[in-house]
């Protein structure tokens, strides 16, 4: 079996909504609300890392800018 396609944000997002509202569902058994339960977590954190690598790049963005408007800053100085 191949390597399942990793889930962009809005994806994991919208699988945790659906595993939340399974979850709210009275009638999912035991076993079954752990095996979502822990799919659940694995998409969660999936969610944060990429959050935390968008973080990442804006971040490293914002100091590039910066560091080129003071370069040509003191350029025109």
């Amino acid at each position: 079996m191949g390597k399942q396609k990793k889930k962009t944000f809005e994806e994991s997002l919208q699988r945790l909504q659906e595993i939340s509202d399974l979850l709210e569902d009275e009638n999912v058994g035991l076993d079954n609300s752990i095996a979502l339960y822990e799919e659940g977590i694995m998409l969660a954190k999936n969610c944060y890392n990429i959050l935390k690598d968008a973080e990442v790049k804006v971040t490293n963005l914002k100091k590039d800018f910066d560091s080129e408007l003071e370069n040509s800053d003191s350029l025109t100085e």
